[in-house]
């Protein structure tokens, strides 16, 4: 080890011990100081006790807009809140069922009373075309036999 390092590392561990003295030195005195402090407000509370304090004067600060505006908020989510404690989830999941199969059978009812009128339209249409084929039919057979007469 090199004179500047012993030297330097002599004067590091000096000054770290003094501080570090001087430190505990400085709490102990703060410590006995508060105590004596505590010890002497005891002896004089017993010989002259200090007269009781009255009671603070009751203040009544109103409330501002934010302080209504989340007053109101919390009463609506406690509401809120209460409301969903308070559902019967199994009624409710069975209202949904009841009105998705009651939408679910107008739809396709209307889509089979839609099939069932097409049906009719088109043997209506059959038989038309099967009467206006046979008039044709027999107006085609009358006009060859005047054509053979």
């Amino acid at each position: 080890m090199g004179f500047t390092s012993g030297l330097l590392g002599g004067f590091t561990l000096t000054a770290s011990l003094l501080y570090l003295t001087t430190r505990f030195h400085r709490e102990t005195r703060l410590h006995q100081a508060t105590l004596l402090r505590q010890q002497s407000l005891v002896l004089n509370n017993v010989v002259e006790p200090l007269p009781p304090q009255p009671p603070p004067p009751a203040r009544e600060v109103p409330a501002g807009l934010w302080e209504t505006a989340k007053d109101k908020w919390n009463a609506e989510l406690e509401n809120n809140v209460r409301k969903l404690w308070s559902t019967d989830w199994n009624a409710v999941r069975e209202g949904a069922e009841e009105s998705v199969s009651a939408v679910w059978r107008r739809a396709f009812s209307g889509a089979r009373e839609g099939v069932d009128a097409g049906v009719v339209k088109a043997q209506e249409g059959i038989d038309v075309a099967g009467r206006k084929v046979k008039e044709g039919v027999d107006v085609g057979v009358e006009k060859a036999r005047q054509a053979v007469k």
